[in-house]
């Protein structure tokens, strides 16, 4: 597992219990708390890790005997990290990312970085509706693993899954990763509803409208719109729009409440992809000729385009048909 942040750490626990797992940490100090008090309290607190998890801060040492390599860094840092362990990789074995976002200058999916770097290793995508800290402290949850070879995905499904976290299958990697990055940004949109104090109905309106954007995106992109009717889009859009533990839905919230996001930012040691993944998502939009109104709107906040205040005055335009964007 590359990565000792919230979700590497728990998803390398959760492996941990059933076969041999070796965390890779940048900072060594995160590295020996993980081995000698089974914590990771700067990104999980108190929450106790399995005791069998080793962790390591050198990054070699943490691919070189790996027979399936889980890559769980924030997106701006994917491809670096990939690239730095590439050559201690073993042949052939799957490369899984757990990163939902998109790479700002390529536009690239985090699966597609992997085929890039790491040609002729199967690339995953582990997704869907998963707060690390519910999961870690034993609360049962559901996620997908997606990859086009179906054979590799019940090889990782069985890898990945344990007692009360269920993993599915997917083919349609396009669809979960879509998914998995534009929910991110719909999150940010949900936190300003709570932040404004504008009600319940308007969250669920902004929420439903959220879905039907990253639906329409996802299909021009290639997805199945059963993918994001499912648990990588739906069911992680209302996880991570809904919960106080989602770090998207605290920036939205924060900048509701008329906070500058540099501040918001720099309190935070945990990356809130949606920031970076709305101006990416616009230009997939543009390119694509998708229209997505709720997104565009994130996007003017977060660039210091429109104050939060006004993100929901689009609310008071007359709508068209249900099926149409807007």
């Amino acid at each position: 597992m590359l990565g000792g942040g919230s979700w590497g750490t728990t998803v390398a626990s959760l492996v941990a219990r059933r076969h041999p797992a070796l965390l890779w940490a940048r900072d060594a100090d995160v590295a020996a708390e993980v081995n000698e008090e089974h914590t990771n309290r700067r990104y999980l607190g108190d929450a106790r890790l399995a005791t069998s998890l080793r962790a390591t801060a050198e990054l070699g040492e943490a691919v070189a005997e790996a027979d399936v390599l889980v890559v769980g860094v924030p997106s701006h840092g994917f491809r670096q990290v990939l690239e730095a362990a590439a050559p201690a990789v073993r042949p052939w074995i799957p490369v899984v990312s757990l990163t939902k976002g998109l790479e700002q200058d390529t536009l690239l999916r985090m699966t597609q970085i992997i085929e890039e770097i790491l040609p002729g290793h199967p690339a995953a995508a582990l997704t869907g509706p998963n707060l690390a800290r519910e999961i870690l402290e034993g609360q049962a949850a559901a996620s997908v693993i997606a990859t086009e070879d179906l054979g590799v995905a019940a090889a990782l499904q069985e890898v990945l899954r344990s007692a009360l976290f269920r993993v599915y299958r997917n083919h349609d990697v396009v669809g979960c990763e879509v998914g998995g990055a534009l929910k991110n940004v719909v999150a940010i949109a949900t936190g300003i509803a709570e932040g404004l104090q504008v009600g319940d109905n308007t969250r669920a309106a902004v929420l439903t409208r959220g879905l039907a954007e990253l639906t329409r995106l996802g299909v021009a992109m290639g997805g199945d719109p059963v993918t994001l009717a499912g648990l990588a889009g739906m069911g992680d859009l209302v996880a991570t729009a809904m919960s106080p533990l989602s770090r998207n839905r605290y920036v939205g919230e924060q900048l509701g409440r008329g906070r500058p996001l540099d501040d918001i930012l720099g309190e935070m040691n945990m990356v809130a992809e949606g920031v970076k993944t709305a101006a990416t998502v616009m230009e997939l939009a543009r390119r694509h000729g998708v229209d997505l109104p709720i997104c565009s709107v994130i996007h003017r906040v977060l660039q210091g385009e429109m104050p939060a205040t006004e993100a929901y005055r689009g609310l008071r335009r007359t709508p068209g048909h249900e099926a149409d964007p807007g």
